[in-house]
């Protein structure tokens, strides 16, 4: 039996081992060194400190002195050389106002930014041909007056100025501004810079904010007549000419088979017959849109071709998105520049709603390493086997033939419409075996040939 005191102390080293915790020890060792391994480590350890040194000048120099700040400087040093190698006079002048130019400017970049910015757009998505408005807010949260300055807003591939006046401590300036949307694209805003610099433009500091705001800007679309109208009636499915054993669209009876479902017997024919007979469907397919888009560069005459197309192809989408229907849209997925082997790949949009759809779409551009229309049409088939219609949407140098290689590749049962963009073209309707071949002029065209009946 243990005494009390024992009995202490085992309870004692049981909870400082419950409550002990892993740690690091760390043993520093002392290398003796000769006299030559230490000054070579010395001069290493100087190059290495001298090298990032540099490295924080160059940078510092680089965002901070502009060109003209560059020349003024270069003027301070050759003046100097001159004047004393060759005692120039004119030189120690030129030196000098340089130099005076240089101090001069120095003030105007003391004291820190303290700005609180706030970009507010007043929408994020539009129709090519509108505008964005918005407006900028700055508050200088320093306790003492800032100076002037500059923000720069970078809008797509330009650039917005906003000019920032003397504000005192806690004022507020507020700048509206009117973004262009001309053409269809996706429009990155920001990110912010604000900058401070002397009148002459020498020297300059500047202070960025990374925020970026994403303006869709969407293709200008049409309505079109309701795909439901001709060829496909029903939303939950469209009798086909394949007969099936089990489905809701009855067709005939057929004499029994081993192996046939006892749930389909027809029990009035069987009696009349005198051997078992079993109900006969017709196959239901759900209704599937596919929308192709061809994007190779040299199937269209202009950049004006290419975006009636992008907008056909989007008022196709956008109608069976909001008709409730299973709609595809595909490309072509670029194609590899220095690929070896053939590459087929395609890339969808998103259409579960209308607006991801139109978001995708928006972002679509031309190019010229790409697959032809009819590669994008096989692997479509192949990958989507389930559809009932196909819209292929191109421009005005694909030839006929081509649209109908395209056509075959596709199962017979597939509709096949194809939707040829030529601006100021006479519309027209073109009906061939394979396929259905409408040529719009103007994007309101395709509203009036579905219309008269191009899916009929």
């Amino acid at each position: 039996m243990s005494s009390p005191t024992e009995s202490r102390l085992s309870r004692t080293s049981a909870a400082t081992g419950t409550r002990t915790r892993a740690a690091t020890v760390t043993r520093y060792a002392e290398t003796r060194r000769g006299a030559v391994a230490g000054a070579v480590f010395g001069v290493r350890r100087a190059t290495r400190v001298g090298a990032n040194a540099l490295r924080r000048a160059v940078e510092w120099t680089r965002d901070t002195v502009s060109p003209a700040g560059l020349v003024l400087a270069i003027a301070v040093i050759g003046g100097v050389i001159a004047g004393v190698g060759f005692g120039w006079v004119e030189a120690w002048v030129v030196a000098a106002i340089a130099a005076l130019l240089l101090l001069a400017c120095i003030p105007f970049l003391l004291g820190a930014h303290d700005y609180r910015l706030e970009l507010v757009l007043d929408r994020d998505r539009v129709v090519a041909g509108s505008t964005v408005g918005g407006h900028l807010d700055l508050v200088n949260r320093g306790e003492r007056a800032s100076l002037p300055g500059v923000v720069d807003i970078p809008v797509g591939r330009g650039l917005v100025e906003v000019h920032v006046p003397l504000l005192r401590a806690g004022a507020q300036h507020r700048e509206n501004l009117t973004i262009g949307a001309e053409r269809r694209g996706v429009i990155d805003v920001g990110p912010m810079t604000i900058s401070r610099g002397d009148p002459l433009g020498i020297l300059h500091r500047d202070m960025s904010w990374p925020d970026v705001q994403r303006v869709y800007v969407h293709p200008v679309t049409v309505a079109i007549p309701s795909t439901s109208a001709g060829l496909i009636r029903d939303l939950e499915g469209t009798p086909t000419s394949d007969l099936t054993d089990s489905d809701l669209s009855f067709h005939a009876v057929r004499d029994y088979v081993a192996g046939d479902s006892q749930r389909h017997v027809h029990w009035k024919a069987t009696a009349r017959t005198g051997k078992l007979m079993v109900r006969q469907f017709e196959e239901s397919r759900h209704a599937r849109i596919a929308i192709l888009l061809d994007l190779d560069i040299a199937e269209f005459e202009s950049d004006d071709e290419f975006e009636m197309a992008v907008s056909a192809a989007s008022s196709l989408g956008l109608n069976g998105v909001r008709e409730g229907r299973d709609v595809l849209v595909a490309v072509s997925a670029p194609i590899p520049e220095f690929s070896r082997d053939a590459v087929m790949s395609i890339n969808t949009v998103p259409t579960q709603t209308p607006k991801a759809m139109l978001d995708g779409m928006a972002a679509i551009e031309s190019r010229a390493n790409v697959m032809r229309l009819e590669a994008v049409t096989a692997l479509t088939a192949q990958s989507f086997p389930d559809l009932s219609i196909a819209f292929l949407v191109t421009g005005s140098r694909m030839p006929l033939t081509r649209m109908r290689q395209a056509a075959i590749t596709l199962p017979a049962r597939i509709r096949t419409v194809a939707v040829r963009c030529e601006p100021g073209a006479e519309p027209s309707i073109r009906t061939a075996r394979e396929i259905t071949v409408i040529t719009i002029g103007a994007l309101d065209d395709l509203t009036k040939l579905l219309a008269r009946g191009a899916l009929r």
